[in-house]
């Protein structure tokens, strides 16, 4: 006969497939349809970039500017257009899709793996060690994000991995807040205290138990990260301070053509609708997974 005072481990565990209707469930919103179609398209491009222009991203042709210098409207020749230097600008859009995505998946992944390590530790351990992390967390969110990204892009040279690597270190407090708050209240569930009881160890406790309840956290703020990620990437490089040209990116190729803006708005719209369609993508997706994986906050419908 089981001892009535025997611990129930299994109220920890996550089931086998917790969230085995995760896709069927997306698929029914039509708005994370949307931002998924979005990211496919972008991410197609960007690979396929060489195969779907037959121009190189930094090619000045001869023909790409009119008799008095200016860029080339949208034409059967140049779908949208030319730049300031006579380049195909829907190749260095393709190209610069590249730049976003990497620096966003980088960026966002370093992010994510800082908060969440400094969210559990405090979270779990608190004490001393617990306070001091949340101190310089709360150090951390203290300065603007951008004007912090501003000053460690002027201080170090910037490239596209040392703005990702800027840009990790200016958006991971908030990850590190959430976890952190998630994790303190995991801290103390019954079978927590249990798995201690039965003499656990930390990591045990940590990796069985408790980062699988963080899973579906992590899983939305790594989505929606993504979006503010290619935001303040696309701002640093307009500011003159992100990627460094010739590298095709959308922010640097708004920085390059602003003085066409009256005269050449396609050199502004579209690298502009392309930050803001690929941002938007990210946010419906991470909407859609915050209302599945937690119905206690719903978002928008």
């Amino acid at each position: 006969m089981t001892s009535p005072i025997a611990p129930d481990l299994t109220a920890g565990r996550m089931p086998a497939k917790p969230r085995a209707g995760i896709w069927r469930r997306l698929a029914k919103r039509r708005l994370a349809l949307l931002g998924l179609v979005i990211v496919a398209v972008v991410v197609a491009g960007a690979i396929l970039a060489p195969w779907l222009t037959g121009y190189d991203p930094n090619e000045q042709m001869f023909d790409g500017l009119t008799i008095e210098g200016s860029p080339l409207p949208p034409s059967a020749k140049f779908w949208l257009g030319t730049d300031l230097l006579g380049r195909d600008l829907l190749t260095r859009i393709l190209y610069g899709a590249r730049t976003s995505l990497i620096i966003g998946i980088v960026a966002n992944g370093v992010a994510l793996f800082i908060g969440t390590l400094v969210g559990v530790t405090a979270g779990y351990f608190r004490g001393w060690m617990g306070s001091a992390l949340m101190r310089f967390t709360d150090l951390m969110m203290a300065f603007p994000a951008l004007l912090l990204a501003i000053c460690l892009a002027a201080v170090f040279q910037p490239s596209l991995w040392i703005v990702a690597m800027v840009i990790a270190l200016v958006n991971w407090v908030q990850t590190a807040r959430v976890i952190y708050t998630e994790t303190s209240s995991l801290a103390e569930r019954e079978f927590i205290d249990a798995e201690r009881t039965i003499g656990a160890s930390a990591p045990r406790i940590l990796f069985r138990h408790i980062l699988p309840h963080l899973l579906p956290t992590i899983i939305v703020w790594g989505t929606l990260g993504i979006s503010t990620t290619v935001l303040l990437e696309a701002t640093l490089s307009f500011l003159g301070i992100g990627v460094q040209p010739p590298t095709a990116s959308w922010g640097n190729i708004i920085f390059e053509n602003q003085t066409y803006f009256q005269a050449a708005p396609w050199l502004v719209f579209f690298p502009g609708a392309a930050i803001l369609a690929l941002a938007l993508a990210f946010n419906l997706i991470g909407d859609a997974l915050r209302d599945i994986l937690d119905p206690t906050q719903r978002g928008r419908a």
